[in-house]
């Protein structure tokens, strides 16, 4: 055979033997068939055959099924991001002239894609408020097809009463999905308590080091299977298998890392509660956070990522006071072995709830550095804030403390 040739064919070798604990990494976009007929038939290879890489490779398929597992569902969908999980979730089971009950305390990217989006697809969306379940039950009709939960929200930790809320979808025969990314199936496992569809941010804890993009469907009835299938093979959306072989790897550590991070924030949460300035830590293990009957009753853990309200005196304080940090990172997202900070505004992505609280919550996330070095720069935190409440106070005005 022509050197030409040679180059390009890829030889056969053997691999009994062989068998190496990390998963390997199979990219692939043609997937070669043994025959003309088996070619013609790749349509019937079921959901575990192989057709084409945008529809999964043995790298994909092996997060996909750990992920199953995990959750305790049926078969899991991998999303270029955990946005991107969450309007795939929904845009699976929706059509037009039907309406999505969504928490009033989702993720905002979830309430910009649900009013701009789907009501351009005119599908109607409705927000909920998390606490009660007679605003849930008063707002749904008979053109309600998904109650979309977050517990807890990722701002202001509001943890849902997932049992109840399944228990009123299920008597209108409703879908329900939930984005479990703050507990991970490891704190929590929502099919379990009834739900769906889960969906997970793989970007954050589970692959946990801050680079990489993933999110996760799991749907817990086999009859959803070719719905969710179907409609990412028309959109075209996959994974590619080198991300997917990361998100595994990072998995591995997920246990200690999460463990670590939840232990280093419960000093955290003790040593900011403390301080005068503080209004409160909103965080689901707190007896007054909101929500916290029902973390203590479904969850057998939490995550270390909480939200901070200071008094109305030094609110304004908080955000370039940030600039003193050396161990947190200003940053979006979390889960990461990095600790993070982000100031997140509340009041203008509330819509069935008032929010009375100051609009500020200084979102953190607690990542696995040295405890003490996390503790001096909360102190240092602290400390510039009240430099600058008490300049205030006496008319010098404001600047930076190193």
């Amino acid at each position: 055979m022509n050197d030409f040739t040679e180059v390009v064919l890829t030889p056969k070798v053997r691999n009994e033997g062989f068998d190496p604990l990390g998963t390997a990494v199979h990219r692939a976009s043609t997937i070669v068939f043994e025959n003309a007929e088996a070619y013609a038939n790749r349509a019937q290879r079921g959901p575990e055959g192989y057709s084409y890489g945008l529809y999964g490779t043995p790298t994909t398929r092996t997060l996909e099924q750990k992920l199953t597992k995990l959750e305790g569902g049926v078969r899991t969908f991998l999303a270029p991001s955990g946005q991107a999980a969450n309007s795939v979730a929904m845009l699976s089971f929706l059509k037009a002239g039907e309406n999505i009950l969504v928490v009033d305390t989702s993720y905002p990217p979830v309430r910009d894609f649900a009013n701009q989006d789907l009501a351009r697809f005119q599908i109607e969306t409705r927000y909920f408020d998390p606490s009660t379940i007679d605003d849930l039950e008063s707002k749904i009709d008979e053109r309600t097809a998904i109650v979309w939960c977050e517990s807890p929200g990722s701002t202001s930790m509001d943890v849902q009463d997932i049992p109840a809320i399944v228990a009123v979808a299920r008597r209108r025969g409703i879908l329900v999905g939930c984005d479990n990314t703050w507990a991970t199936p490891l704190n929590f496992k929502p099919i379990l308590h009834g739900v769906h569809i889960v969906t997970e941010a793989l970007t954050k804890y589970i692959s946990g080091h801050s680079d990489i993009l993933m999110g996760s469907i799991t749907i817990a009835r086999p009859e959803h299977e070719a719905v969710v299938k179907g409609f990412m093979g028309r959109f075209g959306i996959g994974v590619s298998p080198d991300d997917a072989a990361l998100v595994l790897r990072g998995m591995e550590t997920l246990g200690i890392r999460m463990q670590r991070s939840f232990e280093s924030a419960r000093t955290l949460v003790e040593q900011i509660e403390r301080h005068p300035l503080v209004d409160r830590v909103l965080w689901p293990p707190l007896a007054h956070s909101p929500g916290h009957e029902f973390w203590k009753r479904d969850f057998v853990g939490a995550s270390g990522v909480f939200g901070v309200l200071f008094k109305d005196a030094c609110t304004r304080h908080v955000s370039p006071a940030l600039d003193v940090l050396t161990t947190f990172a200003i940053g979006a997202s979390w889960g990461g072995t990095r600790s993070l900070v982000a100031p997140m505004p509340v009041r203008q992505n509330r819509t069935a709830t008032e929010w009375l609280a100051s609009d500020l919550v200084l979102r953190i996330s607690v990542g696995i550095e040295a405890l003490e070095d996390l503790q001096a720069d909360v102190a240092r935190l602290l400390e510039d804030i009240s430099v600058r409440t008490a300049q205030d106070r006496s008319g010098t005005g404001a600047r930076s403390y190193g």
